[in-house]
């Protein structure tokens, strides 16, 4: 196959966005669209070269399956081995066994299976994965597997009806795909018959081409280039991904791939040292971003400058991944067919064994490791029997069971149950009680997130006796105002029904509550709509208090000696946030401003406990929702500001 530097540069304009993306800069909204773009590269590359082969009677599956393990796997393992040295260091028992399995998972090419299984891409604990980005690999990896065996079998039809079959296979995984993200959206996400049709995308391109040639075409090469481009600053995290959206990069990659032609600017561009360079260390840059951003953010780095500093390292570590580890790896005259069969072999069994052992043992529980926590540095504590039992405490009795009855999440719109996914898009009913209507009694309203959801128990243990106490409160999904009702996005649901209830319900009060993303504007928006309502009295609250991780995770490593406050963590941003919420609306007309810190927190830090069994009595059960007692305490001193 005929190499085409534009192709390179096709990966960098791919892999920069990814990076980026990940990195967190907001400007680079769409970056993730850069996956896509490699599997239509992918797609296009592999379907060349199988062409090429069995047209020339020369395809051996061994040989294609030797190729991809020499491309793939060398720079994919050393990556592993490094993230196993970190992660035995920085990482909790609970971080070290999901990322255990993950080795697992990786290793056998199914990583996106288990991470359909645990989580969305998008949500936080994404940033404790370093390996989450490897469910891509695992889509094409599938991909490899399989399509050179349809391919072989199908070509005694001839080679146009084996076009014609692709074009009807990627039609089916389009429409799949639709009806994916409507319904299984995080399924929809990860798996690969709902990816299919990006990396068929290429394989039609691969046809065309090879039936007649590269064309010459400057403005649908550009048109395609534009495309990418679009799709990288205006789409964002809400756009449906993959469906109909995804068209647009994919058919842009198709784009340049027929029509780039080297005399097109377009073509020229691309091919330039820069994009080229970067497009050759792609491969490498992508393996390490991901795993740098997440121990950096597990050292509670979290800032552009940092980020920017580490994109630039994942570069530097790409070309040297990419000289000292891809290239040789390439060179059969270093390793023959059967020793690189042995390497992979090898080392799937290796990382197959070391993921085994962290998960089977707790994420290797009885290891030394260094444990940052909000001003100390505990060094070389082993976790004991206690503190084992401690942090068990929360998980399987204070979560499960105790937060999981009390946080009301039958008003929750989002479905826990039915998918572990944030990326769930379709609602769930709710249950009539969070919506009833009542005549004798005023009704306190309670709108917002997971962050509104933790005062629900404590507002009717405290005063229900006042108030019938309702509830709309999704998970992740903070107040706004819309306009229509959705049947696929249960954010958009919750909102509305939570606007319509207020309409109807004509509540004497309403609580806003969300995390740490506050939009200004449209607080202000729902405010001044809640008003129009006829709403007396709107609540803001302030942010709860915010900890580097899950609070119990904290304590655990000097459980003899739990402080009775600590201080916040990320450079105080949650008390930035406070304070220019509290200057903004302390003043508002119509909104009174419910300081949570305030009545949490002072000089020497932030309450961790309310006195005897400290199991009991812990303010929050996680990084920042509060526990049911520390939800009655704040109710208590909202009936202050009530009455």
């Amino acid at each position: 196959m005929k190499y085409r530097p534009e192709i390179d540069g096709i990966r960098a304009l791919a892999v920069l966005p990814v990076i980026l993306f990940h990195a967190g800069f907001e400007l680079f909204s769409g970056g993730f669209v850069g996956v896509d773009v490699f599997f239509v590269i992918s797609g296009y590359l592999i379907t060349t070269i199988l062409i090429e082969d069995i047209e020339n009677r020369r395809f051996s599956i061994v040989n294609f399956y030797e190729r991809r393990a020499r491309r793939i796997l060398p720079a994919l393992f050393f990556v592993m081995l490094v993230c196993i040295a970190f992660a035995w260091m920085w990482m909790l028992p609970s971080q070290m066994k999901d990322f255990s399995q993950s080795l697992v998972a990786v290793s056998l090419f199914a990583s996106n299976i288990l991470f359909w299984q645990e989580s969305g891409y998008f949500e936080a604990a994404a940033e404790e994965k370093p390996l989450l980005h490897t469910w891509s690999l695992a889509v094409e990896e599938q991909y490899y597997v399989l399509f050179p065996i349809f391919l072989i079998l199908a070509w005694r039809f001839g080679k146009n009806r084996v076009f014609w079959m692709i074009v009807v296979m990627a039609a089916i995984s389009l429409l799949l795909s639709e009806w994916g993200w409507r319904n299984k959206a995080t399924a929809n996400f990860y798996l690969a018959p709902t990816r299919a049709w990006e990396l068929f995308a290429g394989s039609i391109a691969a046809f065309i081409v090879q039936k007649q040639g590269i064309g010459k075409n400057n403005p649908l090469a550009i048109s395609g280039l534009a495309a990418i481009i679009f799709s990288i600053f205006f789409y964002d995290e809400t756009t449906p991904f993959p469906s109909v959206y995804a068209l647009l990069p994919v058919l842009g990659v198709v784009l340049l791939v027929l029509y780039a032609d080297k005399e097109t600017v377009a073509a020229k561009l691309l091919s330039t040292k820069g994009f080229v360079g970067i497009g050759l260390i792609s491969y490498s840059a992508y393996l390490w971003h991901q795993p740098l951003f997440v121990f950096a953010r597990l050292q509670q780095f979290d800032d552009n400058i940092s980020f920017l500093i580490l994109v630039i390292a994942t570069l530097l570590l790409a070309y040297f991944s990419w000289r000292l580890i891809e290239r040789p790896f390439r060179n059969k005259n270093l390793l023959n067919q059967s020793q690189i069969f042995l390497f992979t072999i090898s080392g799937m069994i290796l990382f197959i064994v070391i993921g085994y052992l962290g998960y089977s043992n707790g994420g290797f529980k009885e290891r030394i490791i260094h444990s940052q926590t909000t001003n100390d540095v505990y060094k070389g504590r082993r976790l004991t029997q206690n503190q084992n039992e401690f942090l068990a405490y929360f998980q399987d009795y204070i979560i499960r069971t105790d937060i999981s009855e009390k946080y009301w999440f039958s008003c929750d719109f989002y479905d826990h149950d039915a998918d572990p996914g944030w990326q769930t898009r379709i609602p769930r009913e709710i249950d009539e009680k969070c919506t009833e209507k009542t005549q004798s009694q005023d009704v306190l309203f309670i709108w917002g997130d997971s962050h509104a959801q933790q005062y629900t128990h404590g507002i009717k243990s405290i005063l229900g006796g006042n108030f019938a106490v309702r509830q709309i409160a999704s998970t992740a999904c903070p107040p706004k105002l819309v306009e229509e009702n959705s049947t696929y996005d249960y954010c958009i649901k919750s909102n509305f029904e939570a606007l319509k209830f207020v309409n109807e319900a004509k509540p004497k009060i309403v609580l806003l509550a969300q995390n740490d993303k506050h939009d200004l504007d449209s607080l202000e928006a729902i405010i001044g709509k809640l008003k129009e309502l006829g709403v007396s009295k709107v609540f803001l609250m302030g942010p709860s208090p915010h900890w580097e991780r899950d609070l119990s995770e904290i304590l655990v490593w000097d459980i003899d000696n739990i402080p009775e406050r600590l201080s916040l963590y990320q450079d105080n941003k949650i008390l930035s946030l406070n304070e220019t919420l509290k200057r903004h609306f302390s003043k508002h007309d119509g909104v009174i401003f419910v300081d949570v810190i305030e009545m949490l927190c002072d000089k020497q830090g932030c309450l961790v406990h309310f006195g005897g069994d400290v199991r009991s009595t812990l303010t929050t059960w996680d990084y920042g929702h509060l526990t049911p007692i520390a939800s009655e305490f704040i109710a208590k001193n909202l009936k202050k500001l009530i009455f």
